[in-house]
Formats: structure tokens, C-alpha cells, sequence
């Protein structure tokens, strides 16, 4: 394994509008994914496994939940001190954000804003500290972008609720603890229930096969006759706005974490530009190579303000969906195009696992589609301008 030599590269010193925390924050997560990710992170791709052992180390460094408050387990951190995580740990690997991210915005969010007292307390410390591991449950075979058709569905029984339904392409799902899970009552109304391990006629098979996202686990839950405990609906807020709730928390730190992987292509195409040689000198000497890195490192500086100026109308509470919708598909679309040309800097050996890009780029072909496809995020932004929805 080649030793990680990433240096982040910061073009219009974005470093003097954080501050010390956000700084110390971010420095001990790069830290973490330089001795504990970067050593294992290709072999795990390679052999479509994800690093369990990880999972300590990720709870220990607060990316479980840190902006979840301290007196339920969390680290009680502001929106960009959890966008900086989420960019140093996909300069690692977007699956392993993944998990990071399934666990902080999916999973610990909605008990925090729509769970009870007692749900919060049961959940949210185990969670947060990684004796627990939770998945999200929204997208069904027949149901992406379209998440308000789904057939998912539960029926009063008196002492319990009995629910019926299957959903797909779901991170964590094969060893998760718990599932927050969006299912339909007898009204046709959108709710939100815990489902734990072990409850009879719950299931979470593996997806194989997979080309992208390879270290991370993706799975399908289902659900046949699950009694699930009437203490386990989350009441606080019902319909389809609930799980978007949770989606904007994700996406935004999506726009974050693409740029670290955008970070790491551009860091290793820079390095690799200045010692490969051809016709004599190195090819960093070669206009069409600085054009591309150029354009990297412009289009990357742009990508980190827009991430700065949402993560602090999030600290205020004035960021809309739309906005977030932005950001996601405009950082996600950056990165993949850094990575596609980075590839071409390296040449053949782009292809190789003796680097980091081509794993980049296969991952961020799923990140670009989960969470909101690239299209469906343009059309969220034209509805938003114009008042017309195109979808």
C-alpha cells in the first residue's frame, strides 16, 4: 500500500472562515481516514467487503450523529463541523461516508426530530457511539424518485402494528440493528416506525455484484406480517415531508463529501503530473495537462464556497430543500468530471487500484443517482424558480 500523501489543496484560503473547532474537527478526521481507511480501503473495494472495524473509530471521531445533542450521545457540533466530516471521510471512500452518513442524517436524525423521549433515549447513545447500526427505508423496486407511490404498508392490530412491504438499494441494510422504516397506515398516510434485528418476518438480504460503492454493504429490507410495537411509530411529523426531512440533512452532507473525493483525484493528479515524464519533462509542463488541473482545482474552489455558504444557512436555519438540491447535484457532477479527468492524467495506470481514482469514480457513479437522481435535483430547482413542478 502506498503511503497517503493527500494535501488539501485550498485556493482561496476557505481555511480563514473556519474556526478553530470546525478546524480541529476536520484535521482529526483526516488524521483517522490516513491511518485507518487509506491502509485498508483498496482491498476492501476489491473484495466487495466493508470494513466493519472501522465502525469504532468512526463513533470515536463523532461522525456518528455530531450535530445531535451530547446529552443524547452525540457530539453537539454545528452543520459545517458535520459537512467537514463527511468530506474528509469520502476523500476516503464515498461508501464509507455512506455509512456515516445513513447513520448521522437517516437514522439518528428522524428519532431526534420525530421520535419520542423514550425512542431518543433508547436509540440515539448506541447509535452514536457505534454499539448500534441503523439503515433507512424509503426506496422501494418500483418506488425511487417517486417515493410517495410506495405500497409499504402497516395495519393497526390493536397491541400492535403488522407491516407488509419491501424496500431496495439500502446502505447498511445487511448487518444494520434497527431500520427506520417509511410505510403507509390504513389511511394511505405516510409514517415512520423502528424496526429492530430479530423481529419475526424481517429480513435484509445482501446486493451483490455491485461496480460501485464495492466497501460498502447495500441491501434490501422486507417485511412479512413484522409486528412491530406501537411504541416504535415515531409521532412527531407524518407524510412525505418527514423522510425528505431526513433527505435534506443527507444531501447536504453529499455536496460536502463529493468534494473530498473530488480533493483526493485532483491531489493525486496534481502529484502524478509532476513526476511522470514523456517527451522529456513532466507532463505537469504540458498545456492540455494544466488546462485540466486547472479546471479541477477552479471548479473545486467553487464547490467549497457554495458548501461554506450553505452549511452556515443551515447553522441559522435558513437553507431551503431547493437550495440543498443544488449544492448535491452541483458538487456530485463536479466530482464525477474531476475524476474522469484525473483518470486521463494517470493514463493506464488511472485504472489500477495502485490508486485512488478509479474507485472514486466508480463510487460517485451511485452518488450521483441515490439520495435524488442528477435530473430529478435540476427539476427540483426548476420548480422552485418557476412554480411549475416538471415531475
Amino acid at each position: 500500500m502506498k503511503p497517503d500523501q493527500f494535501q488539501s489543496p485550498d485556493y482561496y484560503n476557505l481555511d480563514e472562515l473556519l474556526s478553530d473547532e470546525h478546524k480541529m474537527v476536520r484535521d482529526a478526521t483526516r488524521e483517522f481516514v490516513k491511518r485507518e481507511v487509506s491502509p485498508i480501503i483498496e482491498d476492501a473495494a476489491q473484495k466487495a467487503e466493508f470494513p466493519k472495524q472501522l465502525i469504532k473509530g468512526l463513533a470515536e471521531i463523532g461522525a456518528f450523529g455530531p450535530y445531535i445533542p451530547e446529552e443524547y450521545g452525540g457530539a453537539g457540533l454545528d452543520q459545517i463541523s458535520y459537512g467537514l466530516i463527511m468530506q474528509e471521510i469520502e476523500r476516503g471512500d464515498s461508501g464509507i461516508r455512506s455509512t456515516a452518513s445513513v447513520q448521522s442524517s437517516l437514522v439518528m436524525y428522524p428519532i431526534f426530530k420525530y421520535g419520542t423521549e423514550e425512542q431518543k433515549k433508547k436509540f440515539l447513545p448506541k447509535l452514536a457511539s457505534g454499539e448500534m447500526i441503523g439503515c433507512f427505508g424509503l426506496t422501494e423496486p418500483d418506488f425511487g424518485s417517486n417515493p410517495g407511490g410506495m405500497v409499504t404498508n402497516f395495519k393497526d392490530k390493536g397491541d400492535h402494528y403488522l407491516l407488509n412491504g419491501a424496500k431496495m438499494w439500502i446502505s447498511n441494510a445487511p448487518f444494520a440493528d434497527i431500520a427506520i422504516v417509511w410505510a403507509k397506515n390504513e389511511e394511505g398516510r405516510i409514517h415512520g416506525l423502528i424496526v429492530e434485528r430479530g423481529m419475526e418476518g424481517f429480513s435484509t438480504p445482501e446486493t451483490h455484484n455491485k461496480w460501485s460503492l464495492r466497501a460498502s454493504a447495500t441491501g434490501e429490507l422486507i417485511f412479512d406480517n413484522v409486528k412491530v410495537p406501537k411504541e416504535n411509530l415515531m409521532p412527531e411529523k407524518t407524510g412525505l415531508g418527514a423522510p425528505l426531512g431526513c433527505l435534506d440533512s443527507a444531501r447536504y452532507g453529499i455536496a460536502w463529501g463529493a468534494i473530498g473525493a473530488a480533493m483526493d483525484c485532483y491531489d493525486t493528479a496534481l502529484r502524478y503530473a509532476k513526476e511522470r515524464v514523456q517527451f522529456g519533462t513532466p507532463i505537469a509542463t504540458k498545456q492540455l495537462q494544466q488546462k485540466k488541473l486547472a479546471e479541477m482545482i477552479t471548479e473545486i474552489t467553487k464547490a467549497q464556497l457554495l458548501a461554506w455558504r450553505l452549511g452556515t444557512l443551515r447553522n441559522d436555519g435558513k437553507a431551503t430543500s431547493a437550495q440543498i438540491s443544488m449544492a448535491k447535484r452541483n458538487n456530485v457532477e463536479m466530482a464525477i468530471k474531476i475524476a474522469r479527468e484525473a483518470r486521463q492524467i494517470l493514463g493506464g495506470m488511472g485504472i489500477t487500484g495502485e490508486y485512488s481514482i478509479m474507485r472514486h469514480m466508480m463510487n460517485l457513479e451511485s452518488v450521483i443517482t441515490y439520495e435524488g437522481t442528477h435530473d430529478i435535483h435540476l427539476l427540483i430547482t426548476g420548480l422552485d424558480i418557476t412554480g411549475h413542478a416538471a415531475f
